[in-house]
């Protein structure tokens, strides 16, 4: 079996200066595991890793897409199945780097995704059902032919609506079965060591907070117009994103830069806060509280030797 390392949390804990710590310490390449920083001209608002905090260390998935193309957890899986194969030839240890729970998830179970079909017109359908009926109307097509995950599923996420009514239209099974069926299951082809991150909520928001300061100060809403001059709609999935969507709506009119900075801080600690419990729910993450360490790099011992005890790395701590 082939080795991988993942390295998962929530937003600001750490993730990234740990998994170029570890990379250094290792021999390992990294492979973004966050669904947004695939995308081209996203940087900022992504919290993309910037060169110089790479320290040489090779890095994956970065900058790969434009943002109207679109990407999946298959497309996903795919990518980083192929590079995971890639680092491994090269005889170096591949890093999965992220917070998307489920693009992970799909890698380390190996998840058996349905041939791709072109779904562009049944889409299209869907989406004009949306906008002459309601989006009432199209969440209640999916109550009748899957409640359950019409409960799961917000009325007002017609994106996420229509994928699960598309997974119904051509394969004729319930795409909650399929989520059920594959959560924490699977035969995987690799030899995982899982490693978590986390802290106290308080001082984690506290980063959270700093760090969309942080991201307005380095430019996020320019890279933004920018974007929106490239002529990238603002309905795009990509623009829909945490973050681009609040200030999209600044620059729509519909409130004030403030309240927009605001939203985007609350919605980060909120999705924070649900990654914690996606991850948590799995038992094989060897969990660290970054809050005990004056830094992170302080954990490399304790997680080189998780690593070892699992993966032939090769090489021991040297302080």
């Amino acid at each position: 079996m082939l080795p991988l390392v993942v390295i998962i949390g929530p937003t600001a804990v750490g993730k990234t200066k740990l998994s170029v710590d570890l990379a250094l310490k290792i021999d390992g390449e990294i492979i973004s595991g966050d669904s947004m920083q695939v995308y081209r001209h996203m940087s900022i608002g992504t919290a993309k890793v910037r060169t110089q905090e790479m320290r040489g260390i090779t890095h994956h998935l970065l900058d790969i897409l434009e943002p109207d193309e679109p990407f999946s957890t298959a497309a996903f899986q795919t990518y980083a199945d192929c590079k995971i194969k890639e680092i491994v030839r090269k005889g170096r240890i591949p890093i999965i780097a992220g917070g998307t729970g489920l693009y992970i998830q799909s890698v380390v179970d190996s998840y058996d995704f349905q041939p791709q079909q072109d779904t562009t017109e049944y889409r299209r359908e869907l989406l004009a059902i949306a906008d002459t009926k309601g989006k009432e109307y199209l969440h209640q097509m999916l109550e009748e032919v899957d409640p359950t995950a019409a409960k799961k599923i917000h009325h007002n996420d017609v994106k996420r609506t229509a994928r699960a009514l598309e997974y119904y239209h051509y394969t004729g099974k319930k795409i909650s079965d399929k989520a059920g069926a594959q959560k924490g299951k699977g035969s995987s082809k690799y030899q995982t060591v899982m490693i978590g991150l986390t802290m106290a909520r308080k001082n984690l928001y506290e980063r959270i907070n700093k760090r969309v300061d942080n991201m307005m100060e380095d430019g996020f809403l320019n890279e933004l117009k920018i974007l929106r001059e490239m002529g990238y709609s603002p309905d795009l999935p990509a623009m829909q994103s945490l973050g681009y969507k609040q200030l999209n709506c600044y620059l729509d009119g519909k409130y004030d830069l403030e309240t927009a900075v605001a939203l985007i801080k609350r919605d980060s600690r909120r999705f924070a806060k649900r990654q914690m419990t996606w991850f948590g729910k799995d038992s094989r993450i060897n969990w660290f509280n970054v809050d005990r360490y004056q830094d992170c790099s302080q954990l490399l011992p304790e997680i080189i030797a998780i690593i070892g005890r699992t993966i032939n790395i090769g090489v021991e701590y040297d302080s």
